[in-house]
């Protein structure tokens, strides 16, 4: 008897458990992502204080279904919150890549080369190029510390025969005035974006440009099939994205999530926690032999560190092959 009265309680806290989150989280939706802006707070702070007065002044369990029946109408009002590709985009961001591909032959359409001056002063310029298939040989891993030793930004590049990189990162599509916030990420601040651009862009901003960023550069062993696979994926999500926007998420589709979730499920690798605390994401690859594995993990990061490499090489023509000078090779 004393058993099921203690498994009744924690039952009943675990219940309210949720029911707090669940409370936390609508008034989160409603101070970040209702769309007239006076209305946020408001909003937000009637709906929180009107949920913990239910709880004062109704009994249970009738208050526990006030405060899910609450949920519930703020949850189908968010998800019908419609991404759209129509906003007062950054420049750097205001044109979407898209590819058309026939047979062997990518064309892949507004390819990214900003030059920059500086991180917030830059030209944004954009070209199409079309590659063979039958020459694509390799992708490789970007890790980007910004602070945290726990959480990385991630791109893949992928090598073509003949020294041509094409870089592909996930990201936040922000408009004019808007910078990224982890909170706002996991509610429905910024559409999904793929950006697909030289090495020259995407690496030196990070590199070169941006203060406090560690790049690290590891060279994948995938077999030239499973990069072309790869780089499919990455082109059709794209494609779709150009169609038809979706939002990002923190926690759901980020920039590591999205590489995964790209692909069929019968297709994904096994789900682990480093994915989702993606600045360990190098220690789950050296786990599964997906980077080179002949040198310690601590010695492999050090050889793979190109921020030197970077801002020595800056502006050449052949930035992408200076960066991988002395890179480990994955097959030893």
């Amino acid at each position: 008897m004393r058993y099921k009265k203690l498994l009744r309680h924690v039952a009943v806290a675990l219940i309210w458990g949720v029911l707090g989150l669940a409370t936390l989280w609508a008034t989160a939706a409603l101070r970040f992502d209702v769309r007239i802006s006076w209305l946020r707070i408001p909003l937000a702070t009637i709906y929180g204080l009107g949920m913990v007065t239910t709880w004062i002044l109704v009994r249970r369990p009738r208050s526990a279904v006030v405060t899910g029946a609450g949920f519930i109408v703020v949850l189908i009002w968010w998800l019908w919150l419609p991404p759209s590709n129509d906003r007062d985009w950054q420049p750097d961001l205001a044109v979407l890549p898209y590819s058309d591909i026939v047979g062997n032959q990518v064309t892949i359409h507004n390819i990214r080369n900003c030059d920059y001056r500086t991180e917030t002063d830059f030209d944004v310029r954009h070209y199409d190029k079309t590659f063979d298939l039958n020459k694509l040989q390799t992708a490789d891993l970007y890790l980007v510390y910004w602070g945290s030793p726990h959480m990385a930004h991630t791109m893949v590049s992928f090598g073509f025969d003949g020294g041509d990189y094409v870089c592909m990162s996930i990201e936040t599509r922000k408009e004019k005035s808007e910078g990224y916030s982890a909170v706002k990420g996991l509610f429905r601040q910024f559409e999904l974006t793929y950006i697909i651009a030289d090495e020259r862009d995407l690496v030196r901003l990070r590199t070169n440009y941006r203060q406090g960023e560690d790049a690290y550069l590891y060279r994948a062993r995938m077999t030239p099939e499973q990069s072309r696979t790869l780089f499919r994926d990455y082109l059709r999500r794209a494609n779709e994205l150009r169609e038809r926007p979706e939002w990002y998420n923190a926690l759901t589709d980020n920039c590591t999530t999205a590489i995964r979730t790209q692909r069929a499920a019968a297709d994904r690798a096994p789900w682990n926690w480093r994915m989702l605390v993606n600045g360990h994401l190098d220690e789950l690859f050296y786990e599964r032999a997906v980077i080179a594995t002949n040198l310690p993990l601590a010695e492999l990061r050090k050889q793979c560190h190109i921020n030197t490499r970077a801002r020595s090489a800056d502006k050449s023509a052949d930035f992408s092959q200076l960066i991988r000078q002395g890179l480990p090779d994955p097959n030893p």
